[in-house]
């Protein structure tokens, strides 16, 4: 998608739109970059179309949405997609079950700072929910993370404007 059509989103569907293309993006689906999706939200918020803090909250509210639906994956039927991942690819397991015992060992901390890092902060969800981890200490690590994020990529759109969108398109 690009950042004019994404724009007209926007302006057509509202708030909804950017709930949908973030709770997308945090699917890790391809096609829709944060580093695109957030930042136009800003713009969008800059230019009066919407109240910074509630473009905050929707993205938020659309990345623990994201985020939640990959953790469910992985508490429902983690265990038996990773076995048969495993089973196809033998030579990943020690990788994997590596990233299993971290997401186990720092616990909210490690899913607070994932939610930071790229790629990885859509793809923490699904071993987070393998291994069981506690819902609700999920859910606020989660939360905490992805408003620094958002904070960050909505915020510079707001800030920068235009002229990130001119980097954008």
């Amino acid at each position: 998608m690009t950042a004019e059509i994404i724009m007209e989103y926007f302006t057509r569907y509202g708030g909804i739109a950017i709930f949908i293309i973030v709770f997308l993006e945090y699917l890790n689906l391809p096609g829709f970059p944060a580093g695109i999706i957030m930042p136009l939200a800003g713009i969008w918020a800059a230019r009066g179309q919407i109240l910074f803090p509630v473009a905050i909250l929707i993205t938020v509210a659309a990345g623990l949405t994201g985020s939640l639906v990959l953790y469910l994956i992985g508490y429902t039927g983690g265990d038996y997609v990773l076995q048969k991942y495993l089973n196809k690819f033998p030579g990943q397991r020690s990788a994997i079950e590596a990233k299993l015992e971290w997401v186990r060992q720092k616990g909210s901390l490690g899913i607070f700072l994932s939610k930071l890092i790229p790629m990885i902060r859509t793809l923490i969800s699904i071993p987070a929910g393998v291994s069981r981890m506690n819902m609700a200490n999920y859910i606020i690590s989660s939360t905490l993370g992805i408003l620094v994020w958002n904070l960050v990529f909505v915020g510079a759109g707001y800030f920068l404007g235009d002229t990130l969108l001119g980097y954008l398109a």
